[in-house]
């Protein structure tokens, strides 16, 4: 099985996650905010990645601390787990619906961390979570993990169903990319021989 185990503690955040890529997608999710904790559950189980992720954040001052170090927490175990990445399939896309709403979303496991956000919303909070750190989580992965990723919105107009949607398809692009190609084998899918973070060309 490829797992990874993260344990990050800081001044701001204590935080204990646990992945298992080749899972079914069974989460226990708890980060203290209960809409970034349903956002994480969607990306578990359409991504069939198994998440543990427990955060203890100093919340009191504002939610942005437990925000960033959950998605960098989460991208650090992601990558321990990809390990070398032989065999993946390295890219991943997905057209994800959600009634009025169409997002799009397109990944790479790179190296080369880059995000490209195409997506806003019409409201400051949803639930109790500000809107302005949803591109904030997705950059702390993107940066944390390796990934070079692209987040679209196509057309929407419900805030929740906008956010859901672009969670969705960004697990099933996981989903995708994450998979062990059979024709593959245990090779490293690069020309470069070398898929990690930090690789400038692969």
């Amino acid at each position: 099985m490829r797992t990874g185990t993260i344990s990050r503690n800081t001044k701001e955040t204590a935080i204990e996650v646990v992945v298992n890529l080749d899972g079914t997608g069974e989460y226990d999710i708890a980060t203290g905010i209960g809409f970034l904790d349903h956002m994480i559950e969607q990306f578990s189980r359409h991504s069939l990645i198994d998440v543990t992720l427990k955060v203890d954040g100093d919340l009191h001052v504002d939610q942005h601390h437990t925000v960033e170090d959950s998605a960098i927490a989460l991208g650090e175990a992601l990558l321990q787990a990809m390990g070398e990445k032989r065999g993946i399939a390295r890219y991943g896309q997905a057209y994800s619906p959600m009634d009025e709403t169409l997002a799009r979303v397109a990944l790479d496991i790179s190296g080369r961390p880059w995000l490209v956000w195409k997506a806003g919303f019409s409201q400051p909070r949803l639930g109790e979570m500000d809107t302005e750190l949803f591109e904030h989580w997705f950059q702390s992965i993107a940066q944390a993990a390796g990934i070079t990723l692209h987040v679209e919105l196509m057309y929407g107009q419900n805030n929740h169903h906008i956010i859901e949607a672009i969670y969705k398809g960004f697990a099933r692009s996981m989903r995708q990319a994450v998979e062990l190609d059979p024709r593959k084998g245990d090779a490293i899918p690069s020309t470069k021989g070398l898929l990690g973070k930090g690789t400038i060309e692969a």
